[in-house]
């Protein structure tokens, strides 16, 4: 592990077991995560991010198993952890999560501000005094206002921006090292979704947190993330910083991601959609699991998982198409076009206007 890497996962394979049959959701998967950035996970549904992030916590279901691979934090292995009292010392205290949907994260039957306090307490060690002082300063500072009042409140007296600036507060209130945040805006309005990514941004600065962004809106990325690592049927297929990914991608999945955002659309011209659906997770897969929906897949794809082939010192990818014997293909014409609005103005310019590809893109 490197001097700036806060958690490095390698070779990470889960699986669960239904109606007994086991599905491996994720099928070697591998990424660094430094300290102080914002690393964005993205991929469709079913890709494996958010079962990826739950393995840093512990929290897979009961039909969940790490099969191999290691998840290395501050020198010990998570991996290997399968009781509740060895996870007490790393979730919510070291690594916490903001959740997609805040009505399932909060206790509706508890007062807001009770939630919040009890895991400052149970994770700083502060007595009901201290620990309320300290949830009422992370509403003021999570932009809740008048938080004494607001203590006092139920989930369901909360509007859905305020109720996910609560469970954000509830994260950050044990002040974590990393900050896993899953979907955070999905459910909220686009005026909404800018205030809470900036709340992020701000307080990741303000208490020197690395943050794993887990989003299918790749306009988000853009915005929030210095590096991304793009998910498909349980691997990381490519990594990169944003511009890298954006600007030079060479995965055909990252690829058919980018050629989604309807802001590279042509007028009169049919909006790209990824043909197809991902393997059954059920079944081995052989060769590349992308290759059945890739119109540029070649015979080897379709034999032989592809090895990771490096681009750069910070950029790699999984593809038959970076080994030098592969024929040269060139990028879909999409693609080439946010290329040149990159040149233009950045990848923020490229992918402005929270670009969700919706489920037949990039979710």
């Amino acid at each position: 592990m490197s001097g700036d890497t806060i958690l490095e996962v390698r070779d990470l394979r889960v699986s669960f077991s239904l109606r007994g049959r086991r599905l491996t959701a994720l099928r070697g998967a591998g990424l660094d995560l430094r300290k102080g950035e914002t690393l964005a996970v993205v991929g469709e549904s079913g890709s494996g991010k958010s079962v990826l992030a739950k393995t840093f916590l512990g929290m897979l279901d009961r039909n969940g198993r790490v099969d191999s691979g290691s998840i290395l934090f501050d020198g010990k292995d998570l991996a290997r952890y399968n009781k509740e009292r060895e996870w007490l010392g790393i979730r919510g205290k070291r690594i916490a999560m903001i959740f997609q949907d805040p009505m399932t994260a909060l206790n509706p039957l508890k007062t807001v501000g009770e939630q919040i306090r009890e895991a400052a307490a149970l994770h700083r060690g502060l007595d009901r005094v201290a620990s309320r002082a300290v949830v009422l300063e992370t509403l003021s500072r999570v932009g809740i206002p008048e938080p004494e009042l607001r203590y006092r409140q139920y989930p369901h007296e909360f509007s859905g921006g305020m109720r996910q600036r609560a469970v954000i507060a509830a994260a950050v209130a044990c002040r974590p090292e990393i900050l896993i945040c899953d979907e955070p805006t999905t459910a909220l309005d686009v005026t909404v979704q800018a205030q809470i990514l900036d709340l992020i941004k701000s307080l990741q600065r303000e208490l020197g947190m690395t943050v794993l962004f887990i989003t299918h809106d790749l306009g988000v990325v853009a915005s929030v993330a210095q590096r991304v690592a793009v998910m498909y049927s349980g691997q990381v297929i490519e990594e990169g910083s944003v511009r890298e990914v954006f600007y030079d991608p060479r995965a055909p999945y990252t690829w058919a991601l980018l050629a989604s955002l309807p802001q590279l659309g042509v007028k009169g011209e049919e909006l790209y959609s990824i043909k197809g659906t991902p393997p059954s997770l059920f079944k081995e897969v052989v060769g590349d699991a992308f290759a059945p929906r890739n119109p540029r897949a070649l015979e080897v794809d379709f034999k032989h998982e592809p090895p990771v082939f490096p681009v750069s010192d910070t950029h790699w990818a999984r593809t038959w198409l970076l080994d030098p014997r592969a024929p040269r293909i060139e990028a879909p014409e999409t693609v080439r076009r946010l290329r040149a609005r990159l040149a233009r103005g950045g990848a923020g310019a490229a992918a402005t206007g929270g670009a969700d590809t919706g489920k037949g893109g990039a979710e």
